[in-house]
């Protein structure tokens, strides 16, 4: 799944409309251009299309948990090192975290968009990675989750 397809789908979401894209960036102290993040948010087939990077979406996220939850006492949480990639299953961990989700909220987010999973299986999916009960999330999990998400927080929202 491409990056810029989960910023986008994060974004209409959240209902986070530029400003408040870029005011989120603010919160972990990065300074988003507004003409890069319309590019960002455009259609690969489009003229101007900027693919959105890992550390782009990092900072992203780590920018909803500061929005949500406050700032960590200690120091900026570690983003990503150099050529470090995202993976869906810590694009998910940083969701959770970001809006609070317990176990049963992910489940219910899931179910909105019939996509069915067991307790055990969710779970599996916030191991580290070399937990013998670890695996792996999925485009389709994630796709699913995210359009869960618009179904949630925007119910009268036409999703795609």
């Amino acid at each position: 799944m491409l990056l810029n397809d989960i910023f986008r789908r994060l974004r209409f979401a959240l209902s986070l409309d530029n400003k408040a894209t870029i005011a989120v960036f603010k919160l972990v102290d990065h300074d988003l251009d507004e003409e890069y993040l319309m590019n960002m948010m455009k259609k690969e087939d489009e003229s101007g299309f900027l693919p959105c990077r890992d550390k782009t979406l990092c900072l992203f996220l780590d920018g909803l948990i500061v929005k949500n939850r406050g700032k960590q006492e200690g120091g900026p949480a570690p983003g990503l090192m150099a050529g470090q990639r995202l993976s869906n299953n810590d694009i998910l961990r940083k969701i959770k975290i970001a809006q609070s989700y317990q176990q049963e909220d992910m489940m219910k987010i899931l179910q909105l968009a019939n996509f069915k999973i067991g307790k055990s299986e969710l779970s599996a999916l916030f191991r580290k990675p070399d937990h013998r009960s670890y695996r792996a999330c999925g485009d389709q999990l994630l796709r699913n989750f995210l359009q869960g998400m618009v179904k949630k927080h925007r119910p009268d929202a036409r999703t795609s």
